[in-house]
């Protein structure tokens, strides 16, 4: 956490009483009030450009996070901090008029043993002392709580909060996401791309976060998923394009029939927009139908990239 103050004070240029408002209220986990309407929105001089990512497509900022905040969010850190944990309006709009949220982050430490306020987690790797020096990732920075009211909000121009939740106890909230915004940026580069190639572009998540008990369930060779799958970290997606809404993978390399072919032009054009914005780059996987789904490409923004 003096990380994190640290980091808010050297980057973001706020006060020192801001940064502690910061501190102390994302150490809170109650109801937050309401603020008045008036935001750093009311100046038409505001320049949202630097929060809406590579694609300009992102919808949302998160704080704390590990970089400088940028300079619009930076400014509405001191109003923000007071609304607590969550997802909140800035105040702020995209150029199409799409408002700008906030992901007021809960700080990792605070879910205290497996469960958060009823809902099933887990560990991640490294998260209990013994074993920290022997994970192979960092931990989250923090998760946010997902509700019924505010999973249908918008995180970019395609992809809702909702779109990324583990896919297990459907009945109980709130629920835990970890999600990075690289990972959306990537995934509306990707959508743009296929617009741009005249191909079917509604890309749809098929499994994005996947919190550490329900990832470990299909671990090993049944399951197929990896003990430390980049999906319990929010930075990755298995996706589909399904512009007919059907459910499955749509004819993408036009040969008039559905297989894993399409799957490898899906990662075709992922692999282009990697080259294109190393900024995202990270893991492209392949994966064939089966019985219970059909073909679909894994992409994760990793930092360095892997094929699969």
């Amino acid at each position: 956490m003096r990380m994190m103050v640290r980091r808010l004070v050297a980057f973001a240029a706020v006060t020192t009483q801001a940064v502690a408002a910061v501190v102390g209220v994302l150490a809170m986990t109650a109801p937050s009030r309401v603020l008045p309407a008036r935001s750093l929105a009311d100046s038409n001089a505001v320049d949202v450009t630097p929060l809406l990512g590579l694609s300009g497509q992102l919808r949302a900022v998160a704080y704390p996070d590990d970089g400088p905040p940028a300079v619009p969010l930076a400014a509405l850190i001191p109003a923000l901090a007071e609304r607590g944990p969550g997802v909140h309006p800035t105040g702020l709009e995209a150029p199409d008029g799409a408002p700008i949220q906030a992901l007021a982050l809960i700080p990792l430490k605070l879910k205290l043993g497996a469960i958060w306020r009823g809902y099933r987690v887990g560990f991640w790797p490294g998260e209990r002392a013994p074993e920290r020096g022997r994970a192979r990732y960092r931990l989250p920075n923090g998760f946010l709580e997902v509700t019924p009211e505010n999973q249908e909000l918008r995180l970019s121009t395609h992809f809702r909060v909702g779109d990324f939740l583990t896919h297990d106890q459907q009945d109980r909230w709130p629920k835990v996401l970890v999600i990075q915004l690289p990972l959306l940026d990537k995934l509306e580069l990707i959508t743009t791309e296929l617009r741009a190639l005249g191909r079917p572009s509604a890309l749809r998540v098929m499994s994005g976060f996947r919190t550490p008990q329900y990832n470990a369930l299909g671990v090993g060779r049944l399951g197929g998923r990896a003990r430390d799958s980049r999906h319990m970290y929010g930075d990755a997606a298995d996706v589909y394009v399904d512009s007919d809404a059907d459910g499955r993978m749509d004819d993408l390399d036009g040969d008039g029939r559905v297989t894993v072919s399409d799957a490898r032009w899906l990662a075709g054009v992922a692999a282009q927009v990697e080259a294109q914005y190393p900024e995202v780059a990270g893991g492209i996987g392949i994966y064939r139908a089966n019985g219970l789904h059909g073909p679909f490409v894994h992409v994760d923004t990793r930092g360095t990239p892997a094929r699969w």
